[in-house]
């Protein structure tokens, strides 16, 4: 991953520091296990707990070796005496490396986690801001019937959680070691050994493995960030589709001096939400290479290696990079209630076509005979530029079924948002106090919105 995509806390978590780190780690935990069997001696442990790898040693090493586990192994044992001849003892390198890999992934995984919390936070106060902010719901990307901001933010909100409960599964998935020998046999490190240096490191044992953890593991976490990144990538497409000047009924955050386009001066262009659905994609390519690297030959062969060098690292810096961005964007974001309004008004009450059509039919017309009434004056508005409520009241097969004070109370905006209190508490971001008898609000706002 490039540095302009990457932050520190993730950056360090994959940095060569922490991942060699992470192998003595491993290495360590053996030798303590060794230990705790009567193999290795007590005087030999305890020079053992100090031992360091040098990371300019182990790089020069690496030039004759060409294999970076042993040029890191002869890094440390170059530090040690004689009791540095227990290192790798009864272990494949694939044990190490397997090992250390899962306590990377879930040192990831739980900065991920802070962050999924973060964007959770910031839609919560959002959707709470603005449930009861009326503006048009749209299907196909035409006008269908008035909904609240804060329905879409609550929706959002609950896709988050969901998101978040996949990825604590996928974390459980490779939160497992395996020190098992060449082809997982156990033949020269017996099960208990494997079991003792996995509880020191946190980690649970794989059940049974060859030479590798299986990568359907892996696969099952690198799938579950391109599903959070697809999430992300659906709330940041709309930002962008209600940023765009016909609808401009939302703006990301615009600083001060901030340039939007390098020609149009008046430019504010929605540059963060289009870089999340960009690294998004990237994120997305990388779920399949996981997927192609469960299938390896035998035991065990290294077309996966080459690979998660890449997929892991970069799949984690850019989920956390855009989660980090979303969040700014939903905790700063600019809502214009007021454009919201006129956009509702501007399709000249046709949103309340089917709520006609249902009263028709509850006063006796037949379905059909009621849809023909109400799509030839629908027709009628689209292509006329001519007010619906206005052509119903004037329409004899209409108001053969419908009073005129029947028609009033048909057209109330009120009715579309009556029970978002209802579905708020049903999701858990209000309690059930707040809400009314049969799920009715307790305030309905009135026909013009607060605020700008």
């Amino acid at each position: 991953m490039i540095e302009r995509y990457s932050r520190p806390a993730m950056k360090r978590v994959w940095g060569d520091e922490n991942k060699y780190k992470k192998w003595l780690d491993v290495e360590l935990a053996a030798c303590e296990a060794w230990a705790e069997e009567g193999v290795i001696p007590p005087e030999d442990i305890a020079l053992l707990r100090d031992s360091k790898y040098n990371h300019q040693r182990m790089m020069e090493i690496f030039e004759t070796t060409r294999h970076d586990v042993t040029a890191f192994l002869s890094s440390v044992t170059e530090t040690l005496g004689p009791e540095g001849l227990w290192l790798l003892l009864g272990l494949t390198s694939s044990d190490m490396l397997d090992t250390a890999l899962a306590l990377q992934m879930g040192e990831a995984g739980s900065l991920l986690l802070q962050d999924m919390d973060e964007a959770l936070a910031a839609l919560e106060t959002q959707a709470l801001a603005h449930k009861d902010t009326m503006m048009m719901g749209r299907t196909h990307g035409v006008h269908a019937e008035p909904m609240t901001f804060g329905l879409k933010l609550a929706l959002w909100w609950d896709e988050m959680r969901r998101q978040r409960e996949r990825l604590v599964q996928a974390l459980e998935s490779v939160r497992v070691g395996k020190i098992s020998g060449a082809v997982g046999t156990h033949a020269t490190v017996p099960p208990w050994v494997e079991e003792r240096v996995c509880g020191h490191l946190g980690l649970v044992v794989a059940p049974v493995s060859n030479q590798v953890v299986q990568r359907d593991r892996h696969a099952h976490f690198v799938q579950t960030l391109a599903l959070v990144a697809a999430s992300l990538e659906k709330f940041a497409t709309e930002v962008r589709g209600m940023q765009r000047t016909e609808v401009h009924e939302l703006e990301e955050p615009f600083g001060s001096g901030q340039t939007g386009s390098s020609s149009m001066p008046h430019k504010r262009n929605p540059e963060l939400a289009e870089r999340i659905c960009g690294l998004a994609r990237l994120i997305r390519g990388n779920s399949i290479t996981a997927l192609e690297n469960v299938a390896l030959w035998g035991e065990r062969d290294i077309s996966h290696s080459s690979a998660e060098r890449i997929i892991l690292p970069d799949s984690c810096l850019a989920l956390d990079y855009i989660i980090n961005i979303f969040t700014g964007i939903i905790k700063d974001l600019r809502v214009f209630p007021k454009r919201m309004w006129s956009n509702i008004e501007s399709s000249r009450g046709l949103i309340f076509s089917q709520q006609v059509l249902l009263a028709l039919v509850d006063k006796g017309a037949a379905r059909e005979d009621a849809y023909k009434v109400v799509q030839r004056n629908a027709m009628r508005s689209w292509d006329e530029a001519k007010d619906f409520p206005e052509l119903l009241r004037s329409d004899s097969d209409a108001t053969a079924y419908l009073s005129q004070g029947e028609l009033d109370q048909i057209f109330d905006y009120s009715y579309y948002t009556r029970h978002v209190d209802y579905t708020f508490q049903r999701i858990g971001l209000i309690p059930t106090s707040q809400v009314n008898g049969e799920g009715t609000r307790s305030t309905v706002p009135g026909a013009t919105p607060a605020g700008d």
